[in-house]
């Protein structure tokens, strides 16, 4: 891959966010509302509850890493949408640029705009609700690593569906995190789930993330198990992504879909 085509994938985005306010307000106002939000949930539910459970880093620590992911998904498909958008997806391979460089910039600029979300997190989750990352521990990095894969992959494959069926297939995209979020148990332990959805649940690397967390904020300390689990399962899956979106691309050259791509649907 050429370093400075894919440095021109990521440039070209961060043009769009340059002097358009419409862009950059949604990097930190929608987060921003949910660590709020969130926020006096905790401190309701803390002043309900008799007990030393520690609900800050517990549940808006959860809310913080899962936002986390679903901002490098969408950061992803809005990268991708802008091309659709501006019917820019046809130019762009029109130069000699590969697909493989194209997707790797995608995930560049889904990286950047993500980690500016992240910081607003932290420092309105930090400064408003007093959420410290020492209770996590250094065992945070690898799982926020995690995360980052698994919402990569999340992406990848969200924009190979929209490849496939044309940009009115975006609005199946859209409600994806929130349908898998009960089964990668953000909110709950595992054990909670009925018993025949609780192996779905172990297919998803962000469950072994949170079961991890809760486990740390709980004091029982670093399972590294969990990590061991969760990193492979996430790496498998940005490559299976990765590699479906390589069979659709192919699939959409070989049958001139890609020359009719519209507003609509494409078959």
């Amino acid at each position: 891959m050429n370093p400075a085509r894919i440095a021109a994938i990521l440039l070209r985005q961060l043009y769009l966010y340059r002097g358009s306010a419409a862009r950059v307000v949604p990097l930190f106002a929608w987060v921003t509302i949910d660590m709020v939000l969130w926020g006096f949930m905790t401190k309701f539910l803390s002043s309900l509850a008799h007990t030393t459970y520690r609900f800050v880093p517990a549940l808006l620590g959860a809310v913080l890493f899962w936002d986390f992911m679903t901002r490098v998904m969408q950061g992803v498909t809005t990268a991708f949408f802008e091309d659709v958008w501006s019917r820019n997806f046809l130019n762009i391979f029109a130069t000699p640029i590969t697909m493989s460089e194209y997707i790797a910039g995608l995930l560049l600029s889904s990286l950047s705009t993500s980690l500016v979300g992240l910081g607003v997190m932290i420092a309105v989750a930090s400064a408003a609700f007093g959420l410290s990352f020492a209770a996590y521990g250094v065992i945070a990095l690898p799982f926020v690593f995690v995360l980052l894969l698994s919402g990569m992959a999340l992406g990848v494959t969200a924009i190979a569906i929209v490849l496939r069926f044309g940009p009115a297939a975006e609005w199946f995209i859209w409600p994806i995190p929130a349908l898998l979020s009960p089964f990668a148990c953000v909110y709950y332990p595992l054990s909670t789930l009925p018993i025949h959805l609780q192996w779905f649940a172990r297919l998803l690397p962000p469950t072994y993330v949170f079961e991890g967390l809760r486990a740390a904020v709980a004091g029982h300390g670093f399972k590294g198990s969990l990590l061991v689990t969760a990193l492979p399962l996430a790496g498998a899956y940005i490559l299976l992504a990765y590699g479906i979106f390589a069979r659709v691309f192919r699939h959409a050259l070989q049958s001139g879909l890609i020359t009719r791509y519209s507003a609509e649907t494409v078959s």
